[in-house]
């Protein structure tokens, strides 16, 4: 009995976590774009993860009622890291050949595009990051981030 408490109090606690890691990604991002100090670069990719983030609890609301608030924050926490995966990416191949530069982005760019989490037929919206140019982050919205890091780690593990 005392087992099943205690569990039942790890699961809330954990739960909460959740909600508040989701949250304070959010927060983070939301206070760096509007910071008129910020470096434009980090601004944009703060853009992208506030703008990422909003639309997986929008999506998550309407597609997966269901669903919990930690699959929520597992998906933020997964999107966090392959954002900030990809900026790591960058910075170690700034000294690579640019055709080498060109295949790192696309595999992030693939991974992105290959894992969809709605499915969603609003490609306008889903691809706006992914089809501009002008975006540092060319990721899809529509990422079941979870399965686009996995693909990261095999395809980087394989180097």
């Amino acid at each position: 009995m005392k087992k099943l408490i205690l569990f039942a109090l790890m699961a809330i606690a954990t739960t909460a976590q959740a909600q508040e890691a989701y949250n304070e990604l959010r927060q983070k991002a939301k206070t760096t774009v509007s910071d008129p100090k910020a470096n434009s670069v980090v601004k944009q990719i703060s853009q992208f993860k506030l703008d990422a983030l909003n639309y997986m609890a929008i999506k998550m609301r309407e597609e997966m009622p269901d669903s919990s608030v930690t699959f929520l924050d597992k998906q933020a926490i997964a999107m966090d890291n392959f954002v900030n995966f990809y900026v790591q990416k960058l910075i170690e191949y700034t000294q690579q050949p640019n055709v080498q530069q060109v295949k790192m982005i696309k595999m992030f760019m693939d991974a992105s595009y290959s894992n969809p989490l709605f499915n969603d037929k609003d490609t306008e919206l889903v691809l706006s990051y992914y089809n501009s140019a002008e975006s540092m982050t060319r990721f899809s919205l529509d990422t079941d981030w979870r399965k686009a890091v996995a693909a990261l780690a095999y395809l980087f593990g394989q180097k």
